[in-house]
């Protein structure tokens, strides 16, 4: 397996309001591997996992997946949030900024 460590933060601030943290715990709840038995959101496969933390920085994942399901998987996760929040879903580093105007 391609196995390789990585850690992105995506452009969802802290800050936003609860109706919004619903629509993203739904979207988390709909992934792929999403473990209902963790304490916090992640995704687990037999040899891989995905973690997630909210800090400063935005939503921060990190994770072990192959190059090629990170790539489907994560993906995927940025389509969705983008979709159910209203504004596209990136990295800060990849000119991506944080949404404050929530209505």
């Amino acid at each position: 397996m391609d196995e390789v460590f990585r850690c992105v933060n995506l452009n969802v601030h802290y800050s936003a309001p609860e109706y919004v943290w619903d629509k993203i715990d739904a979207v988390f709840k709909s992934m792929d591997f999403y473990d209902p038995a963790s304490n916090v959101p992640s995704w687990k496969g037999d040899d891989f996992y995905v973690e997630y933390s909210l800090e400063p920085s935005g939503m921060q994942f990190s994770s072990n997946m192959s190059e090629n399901l990170w790539q489907k998987w994560y993906g995927e996760l940025k389509k969705r949030l983008s979709d159910s929040l209203g504004y596209e879903i990136g990295e800060l580093e990849d000119g991506f900024d944080f949404f404050y105007d929530w209505k």
